[in-house]
């Protein structure tokens, strides 16, 4: 049993390396550029703001840190195509060869979703998600937010909101290797919208409009996955 997986482990492990490889090397590239990149993941906090309040660094070296990981995140997000390709690369093995044909589309989809799903996040729910959060109480306390923080908050978002875009491209491909069908998927609809509702307000800051930004495309998504 052990031996037969240890070609299995060794492929895994080397399009893992080479997943690490390729988004440490765009990652110094992306380092250079760390500030204005910042600026643009800071935009949506700025606009919420008061014009007291302010966007603050607490911690000793955290603007090096909000610097790293900011770099990080542009690398993974660039590099996606070749991280999907890298996925599909490992278990096409596994599958028929009309299935292993389906790399182009399943590369493309599964990047076009999850960038759709983060800008999603980032032009339609931030701007409500924010301006809710950050002002809440403006009458009796100053927002005087941490960067570090904020990012922490944005990347849970970009990548909770990317990944459930991804949600009918999977179930493509779970129905082309015979996994689930659209019956299947309809007589679990009523329980898919009750995990939508919980995963979208364990997601989500407390408030309800932003729960159903995320819930509402999600059902829709399912929708268009049946």
């Amino acid at each position: 049993m052990l031996e037969d997986l240890k070609p299995h482990i060794a492929e895994l492990r080397t399009r893992l390396v080479r997943v690490v490889a390729a988004i440490f090397i765009v990652f110094f590239a992306c380092f250079a550029f760390w500030e204005p990149i910042l600026e643009w993941v800071a935009q949506p906090l700025k606009d919420a703001l008061a014009d007291q309040s302010q966007v603050i660094a607490y911690r000793m070296g955290e603007q090096f840190i909000t610097a790293v990981i900011i770099a990080f995140f542009s690398a993974f997000v660039i590099t996606l195509p070749y991280i999907f390709a890298q996925i599909w690369g490992f278990i096409a093995p596994g599958l028929y060869e009309n299935e292993k044909k389906l790399v182009i589309p399943f590369v493309i989809g599964t990047t076009v979703m999850f960038l759709l799903g983060a800008a999603f996040a980032y032009y339609i729910v931030f701007p409500y998600g924010f301006t809710y959060l950050v002002n809440f109480g403006e009458g009796s306390v100053v927002a005087m937010i941490s960067i570090g923080e904020y990012l922490k908050f944005f990347l849970k978002l970009m990548f909770g909101f990317g990944i459930a875009f991804e949600l009918p491209v999977v179930c493509f491909f779970l129905a082309k290797v015979g996994l689930i069908d659209d019956q299947s998927l309809t007589k679990f609809f009523r329980f898919g919208v009750i995990i939508i509702f919980v995963f979208s307000a364990l997601l989500t800051p407390p408030d309800i409009l932003t729960q159903f930004l995320l819930s509402g495309p999600l059902i829709v998504l399912y929708g268009i996955s049946i």
